[in-house]
């Protein structure tokens, strides 16, 4: 079984591309953050051709995650239990169901914008009510794992330059601690090979030539519980999807399960 995640930045200007990876890919599962669409605007149809159902949680122009499975859709549950509201909304940025043999989320964690913002306390305050919510599928015997854009790089070296991002989101001690609580929940870091360089850095600027570069970040994260760690027999970043015309500033992580 082939699992995938994949901020696509708008699933309306990446459709050709989304459609075409999925053909080549064999993909049978695939999380996809920021569809920045209306539910009534996502490719339904178009998915169908290739034999994907989709499991969307999208408002419109901002955010939206989706679900796309070859291998069945099950027990679907749109946004976060007990997630916190921004500006009085709870915003679409998880949605999880049962795919085959796994329990599969596609979340869209909170960029933080600024320490100081109240964007950046909504952020942490996400990350408390995600480890609630996923804490028995963690402990359980089932496959489970929580697929996504968590817009934190785990470690240092999950960065390009450490000195660059000093001070700013995505690297401050307070998100890694709420990663490091989640992953106390029963879940593991599932660290994906590069396919080029030596670090699997999933996103990359569009501006300053960072992809050609190789400036990136790790931010798109595979945390899964013990049977689905057990199950993994590969993991890469597939950085040929950043390339050319039209491409996401991320890339797809891709995870082989043998279950």
């Amino acid at each position: 079984m082939r699992i995938a995640t994949w901020n696509v930045n708008s699933i309306t200007a990446r459709l050709p591309r989304l459609l075409a990876w999925l053909e080549k890919s064999g993909t049978d599962v695939l999380c996809v953050q920021e569809t920045k669409c209306s539910d009534e605007q996502f490719p339904y149809d178009q998915l169908r051709e290739l034999g994907y159902e989709a499991a969307v949680n999208a408002s419109g122009r901002w955010n939206g995650v989706a679900l796309l499975s070859r291998v069945g859709l099950a027990d679907v549950v749109k946004g976060l239990p007990g997630g916190p509201e921004y500006d009085g909304v709870q915003e679409p940025r998880a949605v999880s169901a049962t795919c085959g043999p796994a329990r599969v989320w596609s979340v869209y964690v909170p960029n933080g914008r600024e320490v100081d913002h109240a964007h950046y306390t909504y952020k942490l305050g996400w990350f408390e009510a995600l480890k609630a919510a996923v804490a028995e599928d963690a402990a359980g015997s089932r496959p489970f794992a929580v697929l996504g854009d968590y817009n934190v790089a785990p470690t240092d070296e999950d960065v390009w330059d450490p000195a660059v991002f000093e001070g700013l989101t995505h690297v401050t001690p307070a998100e890694r601690a709420a990663l490091a609580a989640l992953r106390e929940a029963g879940l593991s870091d599932v660290v994906p090979r590069p396919l080029k360089y030596d670090r699997p850095y999933t996103y990359w600027d569009y501006r300053q030539l960072a992809f050609p570069k190789n400036r990136g970040m790790r931010i798109d994260l595979v945390y899964g519980n013990a049977p689905f760690a057990k199950a993994v027999s590969d993991a890469y970043v597939d950085r040929e999807e950043r390339k050319g015309k039209g491409a996401s500033d991320h890339a797809p992580v891709v995870v082989d399960l043998d279950v």
